[in-house]
């Protein structure tokens, strides 16, 4: 623990820490969870900071085990590569993006079962207040900022291998983040009433994809671009294709061949420099490699 990232090690402790508390205010009949937890925003006990507690609550044992077990395995090196403060930046706005995505999805199912027609629900004979049943879809956990920190790890690191049991053989990480994209989509559109939010774990990573995409091209552009960003999609998951030459003029061809060299030195000397912040974290950059970094990710 003394050589972990402070929020890293400070996330894992108030998680923990927050769990412990709800058991224990369950002995005194207080329900943390009914408190803190995410509501949807229809029901009578929604509370607009539910989309910021939320994320510090867990259901059980296992809930918390896996969600701080990747907070531990992924956050500790994405905080290394991206410095304290825009690590648990990204960490939170992932998690409210992950929330929102919530309240989105139940306010669809909502009209879709058509209980915007109904004041009471029938439920084995008992007659329930809308709003009574509706504070019965609660969110709690961490699993959208997961999400997002895997994304991240996946875009940073895009050729890293890793062994994923029960596979005999290691994958690339981008490929392990993009199946878990694609299993929690599958799942989320079956009818399989799991009790796991699915959509907010996507909206996760969905949110995190634009931070990063925005710090990566859009920083200090004054605005979006969007060409920029499956261009950036695109190169993580499937490589480049290659230098792109000006067939109009030579002049223009030794513009474009001295830009591409440009981009691949700094590409290599980028890759040096994660290199070193997984071997020796990221207190053992220089001060130039750490300002070389941090142009990285908020680069057009």
């Amino acid at each position: 623990m003394n050589n972990m990232p402070a929020v890293t090690k400070n996330l894992l402790i108030i998680n923990i820490l927050m769990f412990a508390g709800t058991w224990v205010a369950t002995r005194y009949s207080v329900d943390l969870e009914n408190i803190l937890g995410l509501h949807f925003f229809l029901a009578n006990n929604f509370m607009p900071y539910q989309l910021f507690t939320y994320m510090f609550m867990h259901g059980n044992l296992e809930h918390l085990f896996f969600n701080m077990f990747a907070v531990w395995m992924f956050g500790r090196i994405m905080e290394q590569t991206m410095g304290p403060k825009r690590f648990l930046l990204y960490y939170i706005v992932c998690g409210l993006g992950a929330g929102v995505m919530q309240e989105i999805v139940q306010y669809i199912s909502y009209y879709v079962q058509g209980l915007n027609a109904y004041d009471q629900v029938n439920l084995s004979g008992i007659h329930m207040e809308m709003g009574d049943y509706l504070d019965r879809w609660t969110t709690v956990g961490a699993s959208g900022a997961v999400y997002g920190i895997l994304l991240s790890f996946g875009m940073t690191f895009p050729e890293e291998r890793m062994f994923i049991f029960p596979l005999p053989v290691p994958i690339k990480s981008k490929y392990f983040v993009m199946g878990y994209a694609v299993i929690e989509l599958l799942s989320g559109m079956s009818q399989s009433n799991d009790g796991v939010a699915h959509f907010a774990h996507l909206g996760g990573m969905l949110v995190g994809l634009l931070l990063l995409l925005y710090w990566r091209n859009g920083r200090g552009n004054g605005s979006f671009r969007i060409y920029q960003w499956f261009s950036e999609i695109k190169n993580t998951l499937f490589g480049k294709r290659g230098p792109r030459y000006s067939k109009k003029t030579m002049n223009g061809y030794d513009s474009e061949m001295n830009y591409n060299r440009r981009e691949k030195e700094r590409e290599e000397e980028l890759d040096q420099i994660l290199d070193k912040v997984k071997k020796g974290g990221y207190q053992s950059l220089t001060t130039e490699e750490k300002k070389k970094l941090f142009e990285a990710s908020g680069r057009k």
